[in-house]
């Protein structure tokens, strides 16, 4: 599979769990809280999800780049729905930095 298709699945995939979309929208009309469990399992279920995708093997530094979590992720932080001090957000986070800097460039 080339780097874009194995881009487009990566993207494809973490979008389809992605709790940004429904449940955040859920938690700014106050219909869920931010500490809901509920909320709080879709959303370790997308970060592992997003962390396994970062892993693919063949994805360029560009295309890395493209997935970077950071901006998702303080959107809920930002939202009180994921705290930065969470094992899984720093996970998240050292699994990318490693993935870019292991990537080739393109």
């Amino acid at each position: 599979m080339d780097a874009d298709a194995l881009l487009q699945r990566a993207i494809g995939t973490i979008g389809q769990s992605d709790p940004i979309v429904k449940l955040l929208q859920q938690v700014k009309l106050g219909r869920m809280k931010a500490g809901d469990a509920g909320l709080r399992a879709v959303v370790e279920a997308w970060l592992g999800t997003y962390e396994k995708m970062i892993k693919t093997e063949g994805l360029t530094q560009a295309a890395l780049r493209r997935l970077d979590p950071a901006p998702r992720v303080a959107v809920l932080l930002e939202a009180g729905v994921l705290q930065a001090d969470q094992p899984a957000v720093r996970g998240l986070a050292a699994t990318f930095s490693q993935a870019l800097a292991n990537a080739p460039v393109e």
